[in-house]
């Protein structure tokens, strides 16, 4: 299987979770910008793929992240953050979304599982009224990507 095979739209996200749901397989979901990625997203990305039998993860889109993080973000665009995300053997799913949040996405998806960072206080999570489960997870301390590229002088 290529990268490119985990990259998914909506519509076939949908079908690949109906199956899923049809074999018993618990599917848990989690999203970010993922722009650099670092020890605490792979520590994140294990902690959830942990969880369950499939993981699909919702990427914010590029103009998501500017509206997010500022005009100077994403570092790197969309088809290359999903590129990255999809190499992971603990992501079955890269879903792209293009509002500031996964609310839609996960209102459609149904996961049984949503996972956040432990930075999220529960009722701060969109979406968990859609989840069968939410869990945050603990995060790794000292590492974001603003620290990154504060770090190496790019600060935005």
């Amino acid at each position: 299987m290529t990268t490119r095979n985990k990259i998914f739209t909506l519509r076939k996200a949908l079908a690949a979770r109906r199956k899923a749901m049809g074999a018993g397989k618990k599917t848990v979901f989690t999203n970010g910008c993922f722009d650099l990625i670092h020890a605490g997203h792979v520590a994140l990305l294990e902690n959830a793929r942990s969880l369950g039998d499939i993981l699909i993860v919702g990427l914010n889109s590029d103009a998501s992240v500017r509206r997010l993080k500022g005009p100077s973000r994403p570092l790197n665009g969309l088809a290359d953050r999903a590129r990255v995300l999809a190499a992971f053997a603990a992501v079955d799913m890269v879903v792209p979304f293009t509002r500031d949040t996964p609310y839609e996405l996960i209102k459609a998806l149904r996961p049984d599982i949503l996972v956040k960072g432990a930075d999220y206080s529960h009722g701060k999570i969109v979406g968990r009224e859609f989840a069968g489960k939410t869990v945050r997870v603990s995060l790794v301390k000292g590492r974001s990507t603003t620290g990154l590229i504060n770090r190496m002088g790019c600060k935005r």
